[in-house]
């Protein structure tokens, strides 16, 4: 008698990139803000002669991993597929039924392939760097023929999360690349990655999102959620916290942002005297299982504000309540320890996160050091 198959719940694997409960980037069609980029990279794969390898630059969340699947729908669409869709769309559009959008929107594409940070489900976390096996991948993938006409893409995000074996096994790709292969490396931090790898890259800066772009852009995020239109009262708070990334201002929009905003901004506005059962609170809210995002979006929170305060004491000028908040913890000759502290939570975060380091302890490293400077 045959048995009957057993059936398995499979768990959808989290994405870095992508904010929970909106569209992936691959999702999104119309990309805001920049178009001179989407023109830029148009006009030279029109010529004939585009450049093996794209660094696609700029601050978290402004667009860079839509522009990247937008220019791998192109390049992999048929040709008479390119430049056609709806209105809108921008010179790098492709029809949403074409089988190269399809297969991209599910990363089944043969042509595509994507390199990042592995998601661990023991830890419930991703791992801190892209190891060096994920780019061995690359060497079977280039290895396949493609046909006269056929592209392969790589989509590396994000590249400044290479281990340093991973960069340099990348870097051999780089320099001897096949005909017809395409690298699309995305990056918010460029410094980091070997100059080997930047000189071989030519570079796509991204700006960060004006009102009208941002407004534009969680708009359409938005609608494709099914979620609310944002109350025309809340825009001036969400356009101030989003520092022009459409990323952090829809993280903001749900009610878990605007209380983790809330809380960091109480909790630096309780200094130098600081409340440190409430930083204790905040720390295990953002370091449990599964609060990856969170932990991502605190410390974003704060370094935002760091840079406003810093920027308020030594110019005079922003939100009132930042100037004022600037006056009283940023003490008369303090400014370059406050602007040594952002460079040095920067730093350590950083290598918290490649390390795997504790934390929790992080935190509660950072805000001792703001009370110090804050105490003077």
């Amino acid at each position: 008698m045959a048995r009957a198959p057993i059936l398995q719940e499979t768990e959808a694997v989290p994405e870095a990139d992508k904010l929970e409960g909106f569209p992936h980037p691959r999702e999104t069609p119309v990309l805001f803000g920049h178009a001179a980029a989407e023109a830029a990279f148009a006009e030279q794969f029109a010529s004939g002669r585009v450049h093996h390898a794209w660094l696609l630059g700029g601050r978290e969340g402004i667009g860079k991993a839509t522009l990247a699947y937008k220019i791998a729908r192109y390049a992999l669409a048929a040709p008479h597929e390119r430049g056609k869709a709806d209105a809108g769309e921008g010179p790098l559009a492709v029809p949403s039924n074409s089988i190269a959008a399809r297969q991209v929107r599910v990363l089944s594409h043969p042509g595509l392939l994507l390199i990042r940070r592995p998601w661990e489900p023991k830890t419930k976390r991703f791992i801190s760097s892209i190891p060096v096996d994920e780019v061995r991948r690359l060497k079977s993938f280039l290895a396949h023929s493609a046909g006269p006409d056929m592209w392969r893409v790589v989509i590396v995000d994000q590249a400044d999360e290479l281990n340093n074996g991973a960069a340099n096994a990348l870097l051999k790709s780089l320099e001897e690349p096949p005909q017809r292969a395409l690298f699309l490396l995305i990056t918010s931090q460029p410094g980091r990655l070997l100059p080997t790898i930047r000189s071989r890259c030519r570079r796509l800066e991204m700006a960060s999102l004006g009102e009208s772009d941002l407004r534009a852009a969680a708009g359409a995020a938005l609608v494709a959620a099914g979620v609310e239109p944002i109350a025309d009262a809340t825009w001036p708070r969400l356009i101030a916290g989003s520092q022009g990334s459409v990323r952090r201002l829809l993280a903001l929009t749900r009610a878990d942002g605007t209380s983790l905003q809330g809380k960091v901004a109480a909790l630096v506005a309780s200094l130098p005297k600081l409340d440190w059962a409430g930083v204790h609170s905040v720390a295990d809210e953002v370091t449990g299982s599964g609060a990856e995002q969170r932990f991502e979006q605190f410390f974003a929170l704060l370094m935002d504000i760091i840079a406003r305060l810093v920027r308020a004491r030594v110019v005079g000028d922003g939100v009132a309540d930042d100037v004022r908040l600037a006056q009283r913890v940023v003490p008369a000759g303090g400014v370059a320890t406050w602007a040594e502290l952002w460079e040095t939570v920067h730093a350590r975060k950083a290598e918290t996160m490649a390390l795997n380091l504790d934390r929790k302890a992080l935190i509660l490293e950072t805000f001792a050091q703001m009370q110090a400077a804050a105490r003077g």
